[in-house]
């Protein structure tokens, strides 16, 4: 569970870094659920866009995508959301206390 002073700063460096997934008509599948945990290992913050043929909320599609690869929800804006993830093997980012 990160805290808020935390949330903060992780909001701050999201405001950088572009979506690299599109969530689409197709949902949350495996595959993608797949692609994601890779990505966190890799990035310990990304960034997923929510298209408009999508059938799911932007924040119903963040907390499930969260909860599925056991990740913290950071935060949503519009059609795009935040999710972190403390990488086990290439740790970038070194949250505030």
């Amino acid at each position: 569970m990160i805290t808020g002073k935390q949330r903060s700063y992780l909001k701050k460096i999201a405001n950088n870094i572009d979506s690299i997934f599109q969530l689409g008509k197709n949902g949350i599948t495996e595959a993608f659920i797949n692609q994601v945990e890779e990505a966190l290992e890799a990035r310990e913050l990304i960034k997923i866009k929510v298209l408009n043929n999508s059938f799911l909320d932007t924040k119903e599609a963040a907390n499930e995508v969260a909860d599925r690869v056991n990740a913290e929800f950071v935060q949503s804006i519009g059609s795009k959301f935040v999710i972190y993830r403390e990488s086990e093997e290439n740790k970038k980012i070194e949250l505030p206390n």
